[in-house]
């Protein structure tokens, strides 16, 4: 798809079953948290209700945002590169590692816009990068 001229630059998504987390965290415990996740994102997710429900949705999110930028997860973009973060409102955005900026940079975006929903055992989230 061709998106120049716009403010577009690329778009993901991502759909992640809340129980595929459960199971991973039942299995490998801290050490797939930390794989997977920043500090940052497990103490937010932990200090939930539903703990895994917001880890899907990060999941989903690192999944989406490194679809976006058209790499998707592997030698240039890792899992911890892209942290889901929330304002004081609580509403969802993204920080970046130095690789996760450089490749946003490369593709001549500044930002990522970001969301999250779940319900029905799936999580969702929606990435879309920006001039």
């Amino acid at each position: 798809m061709d998106l120049s001229g716009g403010n577009v630059i690329g778009v993901g998504t991502d759909l992640c079953a809340i129980e595929r987390i459960t199971s991973a965290r039942t299995r490998h415990g801290k050490a797939f948290l930390d794989k997977v996740f920043t500090p940052a994102e497990q103490a937010t997710c932990l200090g939930r209700g539903d703990p895994d429900a917001s880890f899907a949705a990060r999941w989903a999110a690192k999944e989406a945002v490194s679809k976006a930028l058209g790499t998707g997860i592997g030698a240039e973009l890792g899992l911890t590169s892209v942290e889901v973060t929330e304002d004081a409102l609580g509403a969802p955005g993204i920080r970046l590692d130095a690789r996760g900026e450089t490749l946003l940079r490369a593709r001549g975006a500044s930002r990522v816009l970001l969301s999250l929903s779940h319900d029905g055992g799936l999580a969702l989230a929606y990435a879309v990068i920006v001039r």
